[in-house]
């Protein structure tokens, strides 16, 4: 399936989580088999099988495509899960939303050093979140060797607070 087709699942959802905010529901997507695959064979097939030691999903629906990706690279998964929600040794970043203030936390034991790390999360917005698990990931020692998403919301420009990192997604808006 080509960007547009994808695109076409994609549910606009307005004045959610609260007012004045269109939520991109990926769930159409996910629940059709043909674009599922398509996003994590593209993903795949971007970052390169041998490359990815990790793969990072960021809560909740990144765990959704991440845990396919990493299977394909032959790689572990990691979760990265708002506060509290990890039940050992957890480092912790604060980060700004759109809409506020989040926390989120990744098991202390999570990388060996130098591992090489995909992170993968179902969008891009401000760029908070993915940076915030990049510099967990970094803390901690692995080396953060690509950013996916499904979807960035380019009029927020979150690809800019991500630095040099590789960054990929497969729908923007």
């Amino acid at each position: 399936m080509n960007p547009e087709q994808l695109k076409a699942l994609i549910r606009d959802v307005p004045d959610f989580p609260q007012p004045g905010i269109v939520f991109r529901d990926i769930t159409p997507l996910l629940a059709n088999p043909e674009a599922f695959s398509t996003v994590v064979d593209t993903i795949v097939v971007r970052f390169g099988r041998g490359n990815v030691d990790k793969v990072v999903g960021i809560e909740a629906r990144g765990f959704i495509v991440a845990a396919p990706v990493a299977y394909h690279f032959s790689a572990g998964f990691v979760p990265v899960r708002k506060k509290g929600k990890l039940p050992w040794e957890s480092e912790a970043e604060d980060y700004q939303l759109e809409y506020g203030t989040e926390t989120l936390e990744i098991h202390r034991d999570a990388f060996e050093p130098g591992e090489r790390v995909l992170i993968v999360d179902d969008a891009l917005a401000t760029g908070g979140t993915a940076r915030a698990t990049s510099r967990l990931v970094e803390r901690l020692g692995g080396k953060v060797i690509g950013i996916a998403c499904i979807i960035e919301l380019a009029e927020l420009s979150g690809r800019d607070k991500l630095g040099d990192v590789d960054f990929f997604s497969l729908i923007q808006y």
